[in-house]
């Protein structure tokens, strides 16, 4: 005897889910509020580069602005001609100081103490009745030239000697003296042809020089 046993159980056959209408809004409404938010965070982040982007070129605009001022400010100026004169004059007179320095460094300028010295060393010498009319200091020293008037030609050689008496005038030699008779004065008095009267100095004029001249008539 045959005998069929029916192993089909409806329960194991797949099933259909059928979502129901509910389901179905809650689903799309979960959608809807997914896509909102990112584009709510992506509008976010958009608005905050773009305020980075305009700080960045408020930042550039600024750093722009002072770099033409700077320009400006040290613009490369046009050569002045004027100033280079200057400067080539004032080079000039930089190297005769120096030059000048050097020479009086050397003792080439003969005494270089100052004139003060010769003229005191004079007023100690001076003399009753003679008289200094001119005095003259050249090369630092080296030469000397003394001019006056004397009452008594005997008076120079006595001044002459009491002059080199002087530690200033030690060393220095007078080469030069010449004694002589002044120029007439003039007369209180006309003459007989109605020309003025002359008549002859009390005095003589005398010259020392520390180099040879030539005589003077």
């Amino acid at each position: 005897m045959t005998q069929q046993i029916n192993l089909f159980n409806p329960a194991f056959q797949p099933q259909k889910h059928v979502l129901s209408a509910a389901q179905l809004a809650l689903a799309a409404g979960v959608l809807v509020v997914g896509i909102a938010g990112l584009a709510l965070w992506g509008s976010l982040q958009t608005a905050e580069l773009q305020q980075q982007a305009n700080a960045g070129a408020v930042q550039l605009d600024g750093r722009q602005a002072r770099l033409a001022a700077v320009n400006t400010e040290f613009a490369p100026r046009r050569k002045d001609l004027t100033m280079d004169g200057q400067l080539v004059d004032a080079d000039r007179k930089l190297a005769a100081m120096r030059h000048m320095s050097g020479a009086l460094a050397r003792g080439e300028l003969g005494d270089t103490s100052g004139f003060a010295g010769y003229f005191k060393a004079l007023a100690r010498q001076s003399m009753q009745g003679l008289w200094l009319t001119g005095v003259t200091v050249d090369a630092g020293g080296a030469q000397i030239g003394i001019r006056g008037r004397a009452l008594d030609p005997a008076m120079v050689p006595g001044y002459l000697n009491r002059l080199t008496n002087e530690p200033l005038m030690q060393g220095k030699s007078f080469a030069s003296l010449q004694i002589g008779e002044a120029a007439p004065l003039p007369a209180n008095v006309p003459g007989a042809d109605g020309q003025a009267a002359t008549r002859a100095a009390p005095y003589v004029e005398f010259s020392l020089q520390s180099v040879a001249v030539e005589p003077q008539p």
